[in-house]
């Protein structure tokens, strides 16, 4: 991180932290947790963003097709599986968490009804993705994934946590249409906008982003084109 971005930091998100996506998602996760519950982490990975509500839960599984998630340090269990087969019994789970994995789905309508499956009566889908008609999205799908590896880098991310991105629930309206033809009922939605990541390279595209992040937020109306979805919603 430059000096430049440092100072923007402080002058323009000082309340803000790494990471600060991750830890609202961790904040709306743990509203519902308690030492009772069972949770999937659906598409769990190697564990490298630090994503940590083991010990808050009775059991802490996770599923993912990279092998690397059996070294995930966060999880009680941990399987390799596609999210289209999940590899537990009906009603197992009391919530399941997914995390920077809808964009990256093939099939979700299969994705949501095994959700759907592996959930207990009552049991909550919880989702953080990135929404398609933000600026960031918009021109990942206008762009191979090879050159997301080249940005990543740029950005000091590992190449080997770059991924094909699909982007069919990606939007308020497919999680919407998703969520009904599986079953669930949506109990929240957020559209969040904050401290423009992905454009912390240099000082010029930070400012562009700051100002978007602004723009967006002055009014609902313009909610569509904000960066983060974290979605709540129930079984039927």
């Amino acid at each position: 991180m430059s000096k430049t971005t440092k100072i923007l930091d402080r002058y323009l998100y000082s309340d803000y932290q790494d990471n600060w996506d991750i830890h609202l998602f961790e904040e709306r996760i743990s509203k519902y947790l308690n030492p009772e519950r069972a949770v999937l982490d659906l598409g769990a990975g190697a564990g490298i963003t630090g994503f940590n509500i083991r010990g808050q839960a009775s059991l802490v599984c996770g599923v993912d097709l990279d092998e690397r998630v059996l070294q995930n340090p966060y999880l009680d269990e941990a399987k390799i599986a596609s999210a289209e087969s999940i590899p537990y019994a009906h009603n197992y789970f009391d919530i399941v968490i997914c995390m920077h994995v809808l964009e990256h789905l093939r099939n979700p309508e299969i994705v949501f009804k095994e959700v759907y499956r592996v959930l207990k009566p009552d049991g909550l889908f919880l989702i953080k993705t990135p929404n398609k008609f933000h600026y960031a999205p918009f021109l990942g799908r206008a762009t191979p994934t090879w050159f997301h590896k080249f940005y990543n880098k740029i950005r000091h991310r590992d190449e080997d946590d770059t991924f094909p991105t699909y982007y069919k629930a990606n939007s308020e309206k497919q999680i919407n249409r998703l969520a009904n033809s599986a079953g669930f009922s949506i109990k929240s939605f957020e559209i969040i906008e904050g401290r423009p990541e992905y454009l912390r390279i240099t000082w010029p595209a930070y400012l562009l982003g700051s100002l978007h992040e602004r723009i967006v937020n002055s009014t609902n109306i313009l909610r569509h084109f904000r960066a983060v979805m974290l979605v709540t919603m129930r079984k039927k």
